[in-house]
Protein backbone atom coordinates (compact mmCIF):
# COMPACT_ATOMS: atom_id res chain seq x y z
CA UNK A 1 0.00 0.00 0.00
CA UNK A 2 0.86 3.68 -0.83
CA UNK A 3 1.30 5.20 2.36
CA UNK A 4 1.23 9.31 2.82
CA UNK A 5 2.22 11.06 6.51
CA UNK A 6 1.85 14.63 6.00
CA UNK A 7 3.46 17.60 8.11
CA UNK A 8 0.77 18.91 10.22
CA UNK A 9 -0.40 22.21 10.19
CA UNK A 10 -2.77 23.15 13.34
CA UNK A 11 -1.16 25.56 14.81
CA UNK A 12 1.37 24.66 17.66
CA UNK A 13 1.48 21.23 16.14
CA UNK A 14 4.99 19.63 16.08
CA UNK A 15 4.16 15.91 16.71
CA UNK A 16 4.38 13.53 13.24
CA UNK A 17 2.28 10.49 12.56
CA UNK A 18 5.06 8.35 12.06
CA UNK A 19 8.64 7.82 13.62
CA UNK A 20 11.11 6.71 11.44
CA UNK A 21 11.61 3.45 13.36
CA UNK A 22 7.37 3.23 12.20
CA UNK A 23 8.47 3.74 8.60
CA UNK A 24 11.09 1.38 8.37
CA UNK A 25 8.80 -1.25 9.92
CA UNK A 26 6.61 -0.35 6.70
CA UNK A 27 8.88 -0.31 4.03
CA UNK A 28 11.05 -3.47 5.13
CA UNK A 29 7.37 -4.79 4.64
CA UNK A 30 7.01 -3.79 0.65
CA UNK A 31 5.02 -0.80 1.64
CA UNK A 32 5.52 2.56 -0.25
CA UNK A 33 6.35 5.64 2.74
CA UNK A 34 6.05 8.91 1.45
CA UNK A 35 6.71 11.56 4.21
CA UNK A 36 6.46 15.53 3.35
CA UNK A 37 9.48 17.30 3.96
CA UNK A 38 10.31 18.47 7.34
CA UNK A 39 7.15 16.84 8.91
CA UNK A 40 9.62 15.52 11.66
CA UNK A 41 11.68 17.78 12.12
CA UNK A 42 9.55 19.23 15.04
CA UNK A 43 9.62 15.82 16.70
CA UNK A 44 13.08 15.82 16.62
CA UNK A 45 13.25 13.67 13.09
CA UNK A 46 14.83 14.81 10.43
CA UNK A 47 13.94 13.91 6.70
CA UNK A 48 17.49 11.92 6.40
CA UNK A 49 16.16 9.63 9.02
CA UNK A 50 13.27 8.41 6.97
CA UNK A 51 15.33 8.91 3.90
CA UNK A 52 17.89 6.27 5.32
CA UNK A 53 14.49 4.12 6.82
CA UNK A 54 13.39 3.44 2.99
CA UNK A 55 10.49 5.96 3.17
CA UNK A 56 10.63 9.10 0.03
CA UNK A 57 10.58 12.73 0.56
CA UNK A 58 7.45 14.96 -1.16
CA UNK A 59 7.94 18.67 -1.61
CA UNK A 60 4.51 19.60 -0.26
CA UNK A 61 1.32 18.51 1.55
CA UNK A 62 -0.81 18.28 -1.80
CA UNK A 63 1.45 15.77 -3.31
CA UNK A 64 1.42 13.75 -0.16
CA UNK A 65 -2.57 13.43 -0.12
CA UNK A 66 -2.54 13.31 -3.87
CA UNK A 67 -0.11 10.10 -3.72
CA UNK A 68 -1.60 7.63 -0.89
CA UNK A 69 -3.98 5.17 -0.46
CA UNK A 70 -3.86 5.90 2.58
CA UNK A 71 -3.11 8.82 5.15
CA UNK A 72 -1.54 8.52 8.93
CA UNK A 73 -2.10 11.86 10.65
CA UNK A 74 -1.76 13.20 14.50
CA UNK A 75 -4.67 15.48 14.60
CA UNK A 76 -7.73 15.66 12.71
CA UNK A 77 -7.78 17.37 9.16
CA UNK A 78 -8.09 21.31 8.87
CA UNK A 79 -9.78 23.50 6.81
CA UNK A 80 -7.06 23.74 4.26
CA UNK A 81 -7.03 19.51 3.81
CA UNK A 82 -10.67 19.14 3.05
CA UNK A 83 -10.07 19.50 -0.64
CA UNK A 84 -7.20 17.19 -0.93
CA UNK A 85 -9.13 14.44 0.86
CA UNK A 86 -10.10 12.17 -2.16
CA UNK A 87 -12.95 9.39 -2.41
CA UNK A 88 -12.40 6.24 -0.98
CA UNK A 89 -8.60 7.91 0.35
CA UNK A 90 -8.48 5.78 4.00
CA UNK A 91 -7.59 8.39 6.86
CA UNK A 92 -6.35 7.05 10.00
CA UNK A 93 -5.85 10.00 12.56
CA UNK A 94 -7.69 11.37 15.75
CA UNK A 95 -11.06 12.79 14.52
CA UNK A 96 -12.72 13.59 17.69
CA UNK A 97 -15.27 14.53 15.27
CA UNK A 98 -18.49 15.16 17.77
CA UNK A 99 -16.89 17.88 18.54
CA UNK A 100 -17.43 19.74 15.33
CA UNK A 101 -19.76 19.67 12.89
CA UNK A 102 -17.81 21.61 9.82
CA UNK A 103 -15.19 18.68 9.88
CA UNK A 104 -18.21 16.06 10.10
CA UNK A 105 -19.63 17.70 7.36
CA UNK A 106 -16.31 17.88 4.92
CA UNK A 107 -15.30 14.25 5.42
CA UNK A 108 -19.31 12.72 4.42
CA UNK A 109 -18.53 15.35 1.47
CA UNK A 110 -15.41 13.96 0.80
CA UNK A 111 -16.10 10.53 0.68
CA UNK A 112 -13.03 9.23 2.51
CA UNK A 113 -12.66 6.45 4.73
CA UNK A 114 -12.08 7.96 8.53
CA UNK A 115 -10.95 5.88 10.80
CA UNK A 116 -10.71 7.34 14.06
CA UNK A 117 -7.81 6.81 16.77
CA UNK A 118 -10.04 7.48 19.68
CA UNK A 119 -13.00 4.98 19.02
CA UNK A 120 -10.51 2.04 18.09
CA UNK A 121 -12.07 -0.33 21.16
CA UNK A 122 -9.97 -3.15 22.86
CA UNK A 123 -13.48 -5.43 23.84
CA UNK A 124 -12.77 -4.60 27.45
CA UNK A 125 -13.57 -1.26 26.12
CA UNK A 126 -10.14 0.21 26.49
CA UNK A 127 -9.12 2.94 23.37
CA UNK A 128 -5.50 1.25 22.85
CA UNK A 129 -4.85 4.63 20.42
CA UNK A 130 -5.95 7.21 23.09
CA UNK A 131 -4.44 5.93 25.91
CA UNK A 132 -0.33 7.22 25.10
CA UNK A 133 -1.96 10.13 24.36
CA UNK A 134 -4.36 10.35 27.21
CA UNK A 135 -1.51 9.26 29.80
CA UNK A 136 0.54 12.33 28.03
CA UNK A 137 -2.45 15.29 28.55
CA UNK A 138 -2.89 13.41 32.29
CA UNK A 139 0.72 14.09 33.18
CA UNK A 140 0.64 17.24 31.47
CA UNK A 141 -2.52 18.60 32.73
CA UNK A 142 -0.91 18.51 36.86
CA UNK A 143 1.96 20.26 35.10
CA UNK A 144 0.41 22.93 33.41
CA UNK A 145 -2.07 23.53 36.07
CA UNK A 146 0.78 24.09 38.50
CA UNK A 147 2.38 26.16 36.62
CA UNK A 148 -0.67 28.64 36.03
CA UNK A 149 -1.38 28.58 39.82
CA UNK A 150 1.64 30.56 40.04
CA UNK A 151 0.67 34.62 40.50
CA UNK A 152 2.13 36.16 37.61
CA UNK A 153 -0.02 33.53 35.89
CA UNK A 154 -3.35 34.98 37.18
CA UNK A 155 -3.15 31.95 39.53
CA UNK A 156 -3.79 32.10 43.19
CA UNK A 157 -0.44 31.95 43.85
CA UNK A 158 0.18 28.52 45.84
CA UNK A 159 2.78 25.96 45.46
CA UNK A 160 1.20 22.39 44.63
CA UNK A 161 3.17 20.71 47.21
CA UNK A 162 3.42 23.30 49.75
CA UNK A 163 5.97 23.59 52.09
CA UNK A 164 6.59 22.21 55.63
CA UNK A 165 4.21 25.48 57.65
CA UNK A 166 2.28 26.05 54.74
CA UNK A 167 -0.86 23.68 53.28
CA UNK A 168 -0.05 22.19 49.55
CA UNK A 169 -2.61 22.62 46.98
CA UNK A 170 -6.18 21.25 46.87
CA UNK A 171 -7.04 19.34 43.27
CA UNK A 172 -10.01 18.04 41.88
CA UNK A 173 -9.96 15.60 39.30
CA UNK A 174 -13.15 14.97 37.40
CA UNK A 175 -12.91 11.48 36.00
CA UNK A 176 -11.08 8.00 36.84
CA UNK A 177 -10.01 7.14 33.61
CA UNK A 178 -6.43 7.20 31.60
CA UNK A 179 -6.51 10.78 31.82
CA UNK A 180 -7.56 11.58 35.46
CA UNK A 181 -5.56 8.62 36.63
CA UNK A 182 -2.10 10.21 35.53
CA UNK A 183 -3.10 14.20 36.83
CA UNK A 184 -3.70 12.20 39.98
CA UNK A 185 -0.78 10.60 40.33
CA UNK A 186 1.13 13.57 39.25
CA UNK A 187 -0.59 16.01 41.66
CA UNK A 188 -0.08 13.31 44.58
CA UNK A 189 3.57 12.51 43.90
CA UNK A 190 4.32 16.33 43.72
CA UNK A 191 2.50 16.57 47.31
CA UNK A 192 -0.97 18.05 46.56
CA UNK A 193 -4.05 16.62 48.39
CA UNK A 194 -6.52 15.62 45.45
CA UNK A 195 -9.74 14.66 45.54
CA UNK A 196 -11.05 12.34 42.16
CA UNK A 197 -14.39 12.00 41.56
CA UNK A 198 -15.86 9.02 39.11
CA UNK A 199 -18.84 7.60 38.39
CA UNK A 200 -18.39 3.89 38.65
CA UNK A 201 -18.16 2.57 42.20
CA UNK A 202 -15.37 -0.36 40.68
CA UNK A 203 -13.17 1.89 39.26
CA UNK A 204 -13.38 4.43 42.36
CA UNK A 205 -12.52 0.93 44.10
CA UNK A 206 -9.84 0.32 41.78
CA UNK A 207 -8.10 3.66 42.62
CA UNK A 208 -8.65 3.31 46.28
CA UNK A 209 -6.40 0.10 46.69
CA UNK A 210 -3.43 1.78 44.30
CA UNK A 211 -3.05 5.72 44.66
CA UNK A 212 -1.09 7.07 47.15
CA UNK A 213 -2.69 7.73 51.09
CA UNK A 214 -3.03 12.06 49.51
CA UNK A 215 -5.61 10.97 46.92
CA UNK A 216 -9.46 10.65 47.98
CA UNK A 217 -12.14 9.38 46.00
CA UNK A 218 -15.71 10.39 45.63
CA UNK A 219 -18.40 9.42 43.98
CA UNK A 220 -19.09 12.18 41.10
CA UNK A 221 -22.59 14.10 40.96
CA UNK A 222 -23.64 17.86 40.80
CA UNK A 223 -24.09 17.97 44.51
CA UNK A 224 -20.18 16.88 45.16
CA UNK A 225 -18.68 18.41 42.77
CA UNK A 226 -20.17 22.06 43.85
CA UNK A 227 -19.29 21.05 47.38
CA UNK A 228 -16.11 20.64 46.27
CA UNK A 229 -15.30 23.38 43.66
CA UNK A 230 -15.04 26.10 46.17
CA UNK A 231 -12.17 24.69 48.45
CA UNK A 232 -10.23 22.79 45.34
CA UNK A 233 -7.68 25.73 43.89
CA UNK A 234 -6.82 23.06 40.53
CA UNK A 235 -9.51 21.47 39.14
CA UNK A 236 -8.73 19.28 35.94
CA UNK A 237 -11.44 17.94 33.64
CA UNK A 238 -11.04 14.48 32.70
CA UNK A 239 -13.81 13.29 31.43
CA UNK A 240 -14.62 11.50 28.18
CA UNK A 241 -17.43 9.18 26.34
CA UNK A 242 -16.27 7.65 23.51
CA UNK A 243 -16.59 9.46 20.45
CA UNK A 244 -19.28 11.69 21.92
CA UNK A 245 -19.44 15.13 22.95
CA UNK A 246 -18.36 15.25 27.02
CA UNK A 247 -21.09 16.48 29.25
CA UNK A 248 -21.02 19.71 30.90
CA UNK A 249 -20.19 19.39 34.41
CA UNK A 250 -19.03 22.34 35.60
CA UNK A 251 -21.58 25.39 34.73
CA UNK A 252 -21.14 29.11 34.28
CA UNK A 253 -22.59 29.84 36.98
CA UNK A 254 -20.49 27.79 39.52
CA UNK A 255 -17.47 30.10 38.53
CA UNK A 256 -18.96 32.47 41.16
CA UNK A 257 -18.26 29.44 43.84
CA UNK A 258 -14.75 29.24 43.53
CA UNK A 259 -11.69 30.86 44.83
CA UNK A 260 -10.18 33.62 42.69
CA UNK A 261 -7.55 32.00 41.08
CA UNK A 262 -8.22 28.72 40.74
CA UNK A 263 -7.24 27.03 37.58
CA UNK A 264 -9.40 24.75 35.38
CA UNK A 265 -7.72 22.49 33.08
CA UNK A 266 -10.05 21.11 30.30
CA UNK A 267 -8.49 17.89 28.83
CA UNK A 268 -11.59 17.10 27.39
CA UNK A 269 -11.64 19.75 25.04
CA UNK A 270 -11.24 18.09 22.23
CA UNK A 271 -14.86 16.19 22.94
CA UNK A 272 -16.57 19.59 23.31
CA UNK A 273 -15.01 20.20 26.88
CA UNK A 274 -16.37 19.09 30.40
CA UNK A 275 -17.13 22.94 31.44
CA UNK A 276 -19.66 24.93 30.36
CA UNK A 277 -17.00 27.88 29.75
CA UNK A 278 -14.55 25.71 28.10
CA UNK A 279 -13.51 27.06 24.83
CA UNK A 280 -9.98 25.86 22.41
CA UNK A 281 -6.55 27.73 23.29
CA UNK A 282 -3.53 27.38 21.53
CA UNK A 283 0.22 26.97 23.31
CA UNK A 284 0.74 30.37 21.93
CA UNK A 285 -2.44 31.97 23.93
CA UNK A 286 -2.87 28.70 26.40
CA UNK A 287 -5.26 30.58 29.27
CA UNK A 288 -7.89 33.01 29.18
CA UNK A 289 -10.36 34.03 32.76
CA UNK A 290 -13.82 34.50 33.54
CA UNK A 291 -15.27 35.53 36.73
CA UNK A 292 -11.03 35.69 38.00
CA UNK A 293 -11.14 31.61 37.42
CA UNK A 294 -8.27 31.00 34.96
CA UNK A 295 -9.46 28.35 32.41
CA UNK A 296 -6.58 25.98 30.31
CA UNK A 297 -8.13 24.66 27.56
CA UNK A 298 -5.37 24.03 24.95
CA UNK A 299 -6.98 21.15 22.16
CA UNK A 300 -3.68 19.34 21.94
CA UNK A 301 -1.82 19.59 25.04
CA UNK A 302 0.82 16.79 23.76
CA UNK A 303 2.07 18.64 21.17
CA UNK A 304 3.57 20.70 23.03
CA UNK A 305 5.85 17.68 23.99
CA UNK A 306 6.09 16.12 20.66
CA UNK A 307 9.47 13.86 20.87
CA UNK A 308 8.00 11.62 23.87
CA UNK A 309 4.06 11.90 22.16
CA UNK A 310 5.68 11.18 18.72
CA UNK A 311 7.08 8.20 19.92
CA UNK A 312 4.33 7.01 22.23
CA UNK A 313 1.60 7.36 19.54
CA UNK A 314 3.53 5.29 16.65
CA UNK A 315 4.49 2.35 19.22
CA UNK A 316 0.47 2.17 19.54
CA UNK A 317 -0.72 2.96 15.99
CA UNK A 318 1.93 1.06 14.26
CA UNK A 319 0.39 -2.38 14.32
CA UNK A 320 -2.87 -0.90 13.26
CA UNK A 321 -1.35 1.13 10.39
CA UNK A 322 0.84 -2.53 9.44
CA UNK A 323 -2.98 -4.66 9.23
CA UNK A 324 -4.45 -1.92 6.89
CA UNK A 325 -1.82 -1.37 4.41
CA UNK A 326 -1.43 -5.47 4.37
CA UNK A 327 -5.15 -6.58 4.65
CA UNK A 328 -6.79 -3.53 3.47
CA UNK A 329 -9.35 -1.28 5.41
CA UNK A 330 -12.32 -3.61 5.06
CA UNK A 331 -10.07 -6.86 6.01
CA UNK A 332 -8.58 -5.63 8.31
CA UNK A 333 -11.83 -3.97 10.13
CA UNK A 334 -13.78 -7.60 9.56
CA UNK A 335 -10.86 -9.57 11.21
CA UNK A 336 -9.81 -7.23 13.89
CA UNK A 337 -12.94 -6.37 16.59
CA UNK A 338 -11.17 -3.51 18.06
CA UNK A 339 -10.40 -2.00 14.33
CA UNK A 340 -14.46 -2.25 13.65
CA UNK A 341 -15.65 0.80 15.51
CA UNK A 342 -12.81 3.01 14.44
CA UNK A 343 -14.60 3.36 11.68
CA UNK A 344 -16.83 6.92 11.63
CA UNK A 345 -17.51 7.74 8.41
CA UNK A 346 -17.24 5.58 4.97
CA UNK A 347 -17.55 7.00 1.69
CA UNK A 348 -20.15 9.47 2.36
CA UNK A 349 -22.09 7.34 5.27
CA UNK A 350 -21.95 7.91 8.97
CA UNK A 351 -21.61 4.78 10.58
CA UNK A 352 -20.75 5.45 14.30
CA UNK A 353 -23.73 6.42 16.59
CA UNK A 354 -22.73 8.86 18.63
CA UNK A 355 -21.36 11.10 15.53
CA UNK A 356 -24.88 10.74 13.94
CA UNK A 357 -26.57 11.57 17.07
CA UNK A 358 -24.30 14.57 17.48
CA UNK A 359 -26.10 16.52 14.75
CA UNK A 360 -28.96 14.42 13.80
CA UNK A 361 -27.85 12.61 10.75
CA UNK A 362 -28.88 9.44 9.41
CA UNK A 363 -26.77 6.50 10.70
CA UNK A 364 -26.12 3.82 8.43
CA UNK A 365 -24.58 0.08 10.65
CA UNK A 366 -20.95 -0.19 10.20
CA UNK A 367 -22.06 -3.52 8.67
CA UNK A 368 -23.88 -2.42 5.92
CA UNK A 369 -20.48 -0.54 4.31
CA UNK A 370 -18.66 -3.71 4.67
CA UNK A 371 -21.45 -6.31 3.50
Amino acid sequence: MIIGVPKEIKPSENRVAVTPAGALELTKRGHEVYIQTTAGEGSGFPDELYVGSGAKILPDIAAVYDIAEMIVKVKEPIEPEYDLIKEDQLIFTYFHFASYEPLTMAMIESKAVCLAYETVEEPDRSLPLLIPMSEVAGRMATQQGAKYLEKPQKGKGILLGGVPGANPAKVLVIGGGIVGTHAAKMAAGLGANVTMLDISLPRLRQLADFMPPNVTTRFSNEYTIRELIKTHELIIGAVLIPGAKAPNLITREMLKDMQPGTVLVDVAVDQGGCFETTKPTTHDNPIYIIDDVVHYCVANMPGAVPYTSTVALTNATLPYVIKLAEQGWQEACLRDSTLLPGLNIVQGKVVYQAVAEAFGLDYTPVSKVLS
